[in-house]
């Protein structure tokens, strides 16, 4: 199932933000394949975030997943 993918991905860069005291939860997985995540702890506010959200999260979910059409922050 495609949620459990996302998670899978997510899972391999959680590290990368937790070593800048930030994480990501994945809310939910649309049909349309509308990713939804919360940024946490330092990525929250953060003026990279929507950096990170693009063309970090994003576009890795993306090069991974196929399936994957975009990734909204929801709070």
């Amino acid at each position: 199932m495609l949620k459990e993918q996302v998670e899978e991905v997510l899972d391999k860069l959680r590290p990368n933000l937790q070593a800048h005291g930030g994480d990501v939860e994945l809310v939910e997985v649309s049909d349309e394949g509308v990713v939804s995540v919360r940024l946490q702890g330092a990525c929250q506010g953060c003026p990279m975030a929507q950096q990170t959200l693009k063309m970090g999260i994003e576009a890795i979910l993306k090069e991974e997943l196929p399936e994957v059409q975009a990734v909204e922050a929801v709070a």
